[in-house]
């Protein structure tokens, strides 16, 4: 067994740390982590202003990230540990090489309930059938605009075509219920939002509109670019009248809502204006083997050095307990923290 750095911080009680054995399902503040959101690659085949700077972005060496076996470690010991939920995202996890047959690994693994992806759909089309079979339920995918022009300037160069029949491949394939996310950015696409929430009026979809966060490279679209939910929700109110609120699933950080006749629902993910910390049930693998404990913090813990240096599952496992039980209450940005090190392509969305 290798030595691991398990230095209790003052703040926070001793008694809170899970003792060996026990199957940990809940982090220092009682919050159950269920939830593991996996980058397959800091790789992306798009470079939506939201998520990368225009110029200077770095890609982690490829001898850095990953291999198949070491992510499917860290699955297995998460699942062991009380993680049922696993979400593949980037990057872009599509480009990932013999991603279907990760899927099927993950999707096989005992413990392993439900395994989802985000994912900018330009691949979807070829691969959704591949992606239902190996066990993957559902997809999100990413589209900011219905616009082909704005759809390729926000997201650098794709192409719409390609991401609605991705789209339609996956509704194809059965990897439903669909939802489609929407970062909303003040003047590039505010003044869709009403006719992206009109997909819902006849696709049995849900359409999120997500508040755009000052993520490392980015922190200027979100200064100059920030439309709170309340906002969003005026804007398609003031076109498709009031919107009826539903229960969201448990841990979903949507608040979900109906328009009048639609037989989709609209989701709003607002991390900013109204943060869902209390009942946060995840943490991040990133591409590179840390475990990111919260989005907007710079606080990770290693796995990969476990993985290459010589320990054992239960090394590993002991590693990600400790990553669990440090997890942060919140996100700080309401009291300025905005130290977050990375981009999201390098975190995993």
């Amino acid at each position: 067994m290798i030595a691991l750095p398990i230095a209790v911080p003052s703040t926070q009680d001793e008694r809170a740390i899970p003792k060996a054995g026990e199957r940990l399902t809940r982090d220092a503040y009682g919050r159950p982590m269920t939830y593991l959101r996996i980058s397959l690659t800091d790789r992306c085949n798009l470079r939506c202003v939201y998520c990368m700077p225009a110029i200077g972005m770095k890609f982690a060496p490829r001898d850095e990230l990953l291999t198949d076996d070491e992510l499917l470690a860290v699955v297995r010991a998460s699942a062991k540990i009380g993680f049922s939920k696993m979400r593949l995202t980037g990057g872009e996890p599509t480009v990932r090489p013999h991603v279907a047959d990760l899927v099927r690994e993950i999707a096989h693994t005992p413990g392993v309930d439900d395994v989802a992806m985000t994912t900018n759909g330009l691949l979807l089309a070829r691969l959704a059938q591949d992606l239902k079979d190996a066990g993957l339920k559902r997809v999100n995918v990413s589209i900011d605009s219905l616009k082909s022009d704005r759809f390729t300037a926000i997201t650098r160069g794709g192409k719409i075509e390609k991401v609605w029949a991705g789209i339609e491949a996956a509704e194809a394939a059965g990897l439903s219920p669909i939802k489609l996310n929407a970062v909303v950015v003040r003047g590039q696409n505010e003044d869709e939002v009403a006719d992206l929430a009109a997909l819902t009026m006849t696709h049995p979809w849900q359409v999120r509109f997500i508040e755009v966060m000052p993520l490392e490279g980015v922190g200027t679209v979100h200064d100059e670019g920030l439309v709170t939910t309340a906002e969003t929700i005026e804007l398609i109110e003031r076109d498709h009248g009031e919107l009826e609120p539903l229960e969201a699933p448990l841990g979903d950080p949507a608040r979900v809502y109906r328009m009048p006749g639609a037989i989709g629902t609209i989701g709003f993910i607002s991390p900013v204006s109204q943060p869902f910390c209390s009942f946060c049930n995840r943490i991040r693998l990133t591409a590179d083997g840390k475990l990111r404990l919260c989005l907007l913090r710079n606080d990770e813990v290693d796995v990969r050095d476990i993985l290459r240096g010589g320990g054992d599952e239960n090394d590993l496992i002991e590693q990600i307990r400790y990553g669990v039980w440090r997890k942060p209450w919140g996100h700080g940005l309401a009291e300025g923290d905005r130290n977050t090190g990375r981009g999201m392509s390098q975190i995993g969305g």
